[in-house]
């Protein structure tokens, strides 16, 4: 026996090929997985609770797998629902679903499955030693426990499977691991348990695993002793490198990744080509711990901040451009304690320069000349209030501080007016940490729910 699984993508909101996502469904799968969020942009989406991709390609991408799902007559199972997870985001995903299930005239059983916790919840368990940090170490307390938004579990393939179970046709799972979805019914049908953890991390991405990622649609059959993967696009394939690559993405060890339950193994793994497209492996080990963990992310406010841009192109200031905000960083912190009367510790301003080092920084080796450079600046405060005041304040010598005194002052473009935004909240992740549970579920919650009926 084997469980095929067909991956639209590697995200609902980034598209797929939908000849592609056709010839998924006539190649038969047990089930249509697909992740819906991470951590790879940041803390502002679990902070506010939000999604990163808009609502009207959420529901465009969901309403072709839905009629995907309803010619396939198998289980559609959604991770990580609106990008962070929340139980506002599984809402939110539901809401979406029962709007189509009356438009495309479906009756549904929906299970959702929520993975937001109680701030008493996590303070009760910190007390009773059950969360214990991961690398790197952050420090919490319960009091800093109290300064936090959103916490969310990552549900492993157990709380999947707990969902499928209820006879579901559509799973809408909070905050999972990315590869939670795909592993589940595989394990739960008794195949190899390392081939169908290893499968799932290379196909979480979608074609990223293939020689055309832009694609999107994959297929993975698991089985008693590996897995083959293959990409459904015309032209896309899958190769023992582009496979075995993607071990090394998002992961710090490419040899193991640590999953709720255990850590797969790779190191013995082999990669071989069946044909111009499909790709085996075997060899992959799944070891059990001792203990059943599931990783906590939270976010919570640090301030909040506005932000200024202005563009530099005489080539006296592009040369210079270093010098250029060093001399009016020092400048920028007089003023502001003297006008202002703010101590450091009050706010903070960050000058980044594009075109030169905005990305790495002090780490950037490369030096170059462009033609001109965009100066960024975020100020950072307490209250949207004050940084809006301190860009304010810096305004007008972004577009005309000189690099020398003895020189005419000089005119920057600026793109648009005023210079300034405001950008609301700034979160930060605050929770790097796992949680002993007694059992699977005990995190998590589980409604069932039947639409347009």
């Amino acid at each position: 026996m084997s469980t095929r699984v067909l991956v639209p993508s590697g995200v609902l909101g980034l598209g797929f090929d939908h000849n592609a996502l056709a010839a998924g469904i006539e190649a038969k799968p047990d089930i249509i997985a697909i992740d819906g969020g991470s951590t790879d942009s940041g803390p502002f989406y679990l902070g506010t609770s939000s999604s990163k991709y808009s609502r009207a390609s959420c529901k465009a991408e969901w309403k072709a797998l839905l009629k995907a799902r309803e010619v396939a007559k198998v289980p559609l199972v959604i991770t990580s629902c609106g990008t962070c997870g929340t139980d506002a985001m599984v809402d939110w995903m539901l809401e979406i679903t029962r709007e189509l299930a009356i438009e495309l005239g479906l009756k549904l059983k929906v299970a959702t499955l929520y993975s937001e916790q109680k701030i008493d919840v996590i303070k009760n368990q910190l007390l009773a030693g059950k969360i214990n940090p991961l690398q790197p170490i952050i420090n919490i307390d319960a009091e800093s426990i109290d300064s936090i938004d959103h916490v969310v579990a990552l549900a492993g393939a157990e709380q999947i499977n707990a969902a499928i179970q209820t006879g579901a046709d559509v799973v809408l799972a909070g905050r999972a691991t990315d590869t939670a979805g795909i592993s589940a019914m595989a394990l739960a049908r008794g195949e190899h348990a390392g081939a169908a953890w290893h499968a799932a991390k290379i196909t979480e991405c979608g074609a990223l695993c293939s020689t055309h990622p832009t694609s999107g649609v994959v297929a993975v059959d698991i089985d008693a002793t590996g897995f083959s993967v293959w990409p459904l696009a015309e032209g896309a394939r899958c190769t023992p490198h582009s496979v075995s690559a993607h071990m090394l993405y998002e992961n710090a060890d490419p040899h193991t990744l640590y999953e709720p339950g255990g850590a797969l193994q790779v190191e013995q793994s082999h990669y071989e080509s069946v044909d111009a497209v499909k790709v085996r492996v075997t060899g992959s080990e799944w070891l059990e711990s001792d203990q059943y963990t599931v990783k906590l992310e939270g976010a919570r406010v640090v301030g909040f901040q506005s932000t200024l841009m202005a563009i530099l192109r005489d080539a006296h200031y592009v040369k210079n451009a270093k010098a250029w905000v060093a001399r009016i960083s020092n400048f920028l912190v007089k003023e502001v304690a003297s006008r202002m009367q703010l101590e450091a510790d009050d706010y903070k301003i960050e000058i980044r320069l594009i075109g030169v080092d905005a990305t790495l920084g002090e780490l950037e080796t490369k030096q170059s000349i462009p033609t001109e450079v965009g100066v960024l600046v975020l100020v950072t405060a307490m209250t949207q209030e004050l940084s809006e005041e301190i860009a304010k304040m810096i305004d007008p010598f972004l577009l005309h501080y000189p690099l020398t005194d003895n020189e005419a002052l000089p005119t920057f473009a600026f793109p648009y007016s005023p210079a300034r935004t405001n950008r609301g909240a700034l979160y930060e992740f605050c929770l790097n940490h796992i949680m002993v549970l007694d059992e699977p579920m005990q995190a998590f919650r589980l409604t069932t729910h039947e639409l347009n009926n």
